[in-house]
């Protein structure tokens, strides 16, 4: 916000400020000829795209089963890290990270 010369906030220039444009005439809706000839068609392979979409999701993304069971196993003291995979899998997914941003 700014304050105006006359000492009341105003809002700053652009987006909803309202601006004096010299034969500016208001937007008119694009007017469209019935029968024009446009069509659209929606193919089998649409209609089979959407069944898809709706089945992919009603799909869980977390195998909920095997978080619980990693909850029970650290809760239990029975869950063990491999430093050693930890670090080869970091080291190979920092690998991709810098090869992806040269691409």
């Amino acid at each position: 916000m700014k304050v105006n010369n006359n000492g009341s906030l105003g809002r700053p220039g652009g987006i909803g400020a309202p601006q004096d444009v010299a034969g500016a005439r208001p937007a008119q809706p694009a007017q469209t000829r019935a029968g024009s000839g446009d069509r659209v068609d929606i193919t089998s392979l649409s209609s089979q795209l959407q069944s898809l979409e709706s089945r992919i999701a009603d799909v869980s993304v977390v195998d909920t089963a095997k978080v619980e069971s990693i909850k029970q196993a650290i809760t239990e003291g029975r869950f063990e890290v491999n430093s050693e995979v930890v670090a080869d899998r970091l080291i190979s997914s920092v690998r991709e990270y810098l090869l992806n941003q040269r691409s």
